[in-house]
């Protein structure tokens, strides 16, 4: 009884004299699985990432803001450290993150409403909601 490719089986393996032979990890990569849905895993993980609401503060609060960044205005020559938490709004969704920030004031801006600090910062001045430093503590 003949069984099947025993016509074949004892040829030799043919070996192309025209092109190169193929790597192993160039074969293996004929086989390898693609990236049917590239992006997605990107997609997915901003989707999960996690965003803080922003905190509406009251009229109190906004007075007692403007009075420490009067203070700071008024004693900026002393360059005295402070520390102010303020509102990101997150530039792909809704909400942001808190940020705290901690330096000295190079300059209080009135006219565009920030607060410059000396290492660069621009702090919008309705995005904070603490100012906190050594200054405050004689008060």
């Amino acid at each position: 009884m003949t069984r099947s490719y025993d016509d074949i089986i004892n040829l030799p393996h043919h070996v192309s004299a025209t092109r190169p032979q193929m790597t192993a990890i160039d074969r293996a990569a004929q086989f390898s699985p693609f990236a049917a849905l590239t992006g997605h895993g990107a997609a997915i993980k901003e989707t999960a990432r996690l965003t803080d609401e922003r905190v509406e503060i009251d009229e109190y609060i906004k007075d007692a803001l403007s009075d420490r960044l009067q203070i700071i205005a008024d004693r900026m020559k002393e360059n005295p450290e402070i520390v102010i938490t303020y509102f990101q709004p997150d530039v792909k969704k809704n909400g942001g993150a808190y940020v705290t920030a901690t330096s000295t004031a190079k300059k209080i801006d009135e006219y565009e409403r920030v607060v410059v600090m000396t290492d660069g910062t621009a702090i919008p001045i309705d995005e904070i909601i603490s100012i906190e430093g050594q200054i405050f503590e004689t008060m």
